[in-house]
């Protein structure tokens, strides 16, 4: 358990948010990738942002509510996001989770996004490999 790394239950198929997209476009990415949130980046894959469903849902109620049109991620997304190595082990990130701790988090290498780590993903290999749990392989991890 111990050797299971982030690198073995991220998802690396998931398309980040560039800068500047409408967050009606996000929503949707959201949506159709089953996620919390994504990071935002730049066009060199560098970690800007990141935006939640939380972000979105007050955004868009206080843009309709004052039609001013949609909004794009950089208006709402966080700026300091919490990023993991793909070298980390499950475990140790497994430790620092907690109350007020995000539920994704992206995965980089010399400070460029190769994926994204959910909670869930965690879970799962948890209940996999330590609680002989027979749960699913979660249907975003890596292999």
């Amino acid at each position: 358990m111990r050797s299971l790394k982030v690198s073995d239950v991220m998802w690396n198929h998931i398309e980040p948010i560039r800068c500047g997209t409408p967050l009606t476009r996000v929503v949707k990415a959201l949506l159709h990738n089953h996620v919390t949130g994504l990071p935002v980046v730049d066009e060199h894959r560098h970690v800007l942002g990141f935006v939640s469903e939380q972000d979105c849902i007050h955004a868009l109620l206080v843009s309709s509510y004052h039609c001013e049109g949609d909004p794009i991620v950089d208006d709402v997304m966080f700026r300091e996001p919490v990023t993991v190595s793909a070298e980390m082990a499950v475990v140790d990130l497994a430790q620092n989770l907690g109350a007020g701790k995000p539920k994704v988090y992206p995965v980089v290498d010399h400070g460029k996004l190769i994926g994204v780590v959910t909670r869930s993903a965690i879970l799962s290999e948890l209940a996999r490999a330590g609680c002989g749990i027979d749960a699913p392989k979660f249907a975003g991890s890596a292999s």
